[in-house]
């Protein structure tokens, strides 16, 4: 898994709308938080969702866009965003190719069969590209606030 103070691992997502989005499109002018999350639609993942798009402006104020990233794919991400009122980007990796690169990915095997999971970390990037926090999420609840204090504190 990548460390704090590790140059943060570029990715080329599509969104719910299908829009690419790039890393390199927010250096030099936005942080950027990257939320990992299991899945849409499980309680836990709304939750988390409805708690980061609520603070959308608050985010903004302070020049940082928040991403939420499963390895759902596009039609999946529209339907839960739309469900849910979610105004946080959401990006596609159903291959797992960037969740691998930030180490979120777990192989499991469960009933003789081999799944992969998306542990739900966060990591907070700033405007040069080097991560500045990684946070493991003990409870979705509260945790946006948390990330929103870090990137206030590091102002």
């Amino acid at each position: 898994m990548v460390e704090v103070g590790d140059k943060a691992p570029g990715f080329d997502l599509a969104d719910a709308s299908m829009n690419m989005v790039s890393l390199r499109d927010f250096l030099g002018r936005k942080n950027v938080v990257l939320y990992f999350y299991p899945r849409d639609g499980s309680p836990a993942c709304v939750r988390q969702g409805i708690d980061f798009s609520d603070l959308e402006d608050e985010f903004n104020r302070h020049e940082t866009i928040v991403f939420g990233v499963s390895l759902d794919d596009c039609i999946s991400h529209a339907s839960f965003r739309d469900k849910h009122g979610l105004t946080v980007n959401l990006l596609a990796d159903p291959e797992g190719e960037v969740c691998r690169k930030y180490g979120v990915v777990q192989d499991k095997v469960m009933d003789g069969l081999r799944r992969t999971s998306v542990n739900r970390l966060t990591f907070i990037i700033d405007k040069q590209g080097t991560l500045k926090h990684v946070l493991q999420v003990a409870s979705p609840k509260g945790h946006a606030e948390e990330v929103l204090k870090l990137i206030k504190r590091d102002e």
